[in-house]
């Protein structure tokens, strides 16, 4: 019998798991289709979703526990579009742009669900700056091992420093983004945006790497960089 019981409650938490996560995808859904900044009511949710208000209360504590969950959704659904664009494939530049394509990308197709992803919601704190803060380990982890290969020499504050300034750099390419699509206009377009945010950011890692003995040629593939170096290094 407790055999029984154990079978049935794993197949009731599926259950559940499985009508949550439909509920957020129809949250994300009405965001999609809903005006950056305009309010979306737990009544249009759940009516998209097909249920009562009743029924997706059941699922999340408050309006606050929704708010949330559909935050940390958008979040991932944005994650899954940078995260491919974090390797060492071409130039440093195509990296710096691929980057940020994506990210720009992602906004300005989903502007209501970027707004809501960068909300505070009542009572707590948004989760947009911890998407930054993993986004911002990532990229100091590919900077980690040019800098490791390239035999760079940092001294303690710059290490300590590295954290702080990839996570302003990060930062930086999403507070302009923010600003860029509250404006009546997008104006640059989208490409043209695209080119000066990659510049701006090529510009600060290639003038720290300059300062420090090491000339980032901007169309040189980084795998290319890497072997050389490598290959110095076994030499």
């Amino acid at each position: 019998m407790a055999a029984k019981r154990d079978g049935r409650q794993l197949r009731w938490d599926s259950h559940n798991a499985a009508r949550r996560q439909h509920i957020l995808d129809a949250a994300i859904a009405v965001l999609a289709e809903s005006a950056p900044g305009v309010e979306v009511h737990v009544q249009q949710i759940a009516e998209r979703a097909g249920l009562s208000r009743t029924v997706v209360y059941r699922h999340f504590a408050d309006r606050a526990d929704l708010d949330q969950a559909v935050q940390g959704r958008a979040l991932e659904l944005l994650r899954a579009e940078l995260v491919p664009a974090l390797s060492f494939e071409g130039t440093p530049v195509d990296i710096i742009r691929r980057v940020v394509a994506a990210y720009v990308g992602w906004a300005a197709e989903h502007p209501g669900v970027h707004a809501f992803a960068q909300q505070d919601p009542p009572g707590g704190a948004g989760q947009m700056e911890q998407a930054i803060q993993q986004i911002a380990g990532q990229i100091e982890d590919l900077i980690n091992v040019g800098v490791e290969v390239l035999h760079v020499e940092l001294d303690a504050d710059e290490v300590a420093a590295l954290d702080p300034l990839v996570f302003g750099l990060v930062g930086a390419v999403f507070t302009s983004t923010r600003r860029w699509l509250a404006r009546p206009e997008l104006r640059p377009d989208r490409e043209r945006f695209v080119e000066l945010l990659t510049e701006s950011v090529w510009e600060q890692i290639a003038g720290l790497a300059r300062a420090r003995g090491v000339d980032l040629a901007p169309d040189v593939p980084v795998e290319a960089l890497l072997e050389t170096a490598l290959d110095g290094a076994a030499g």
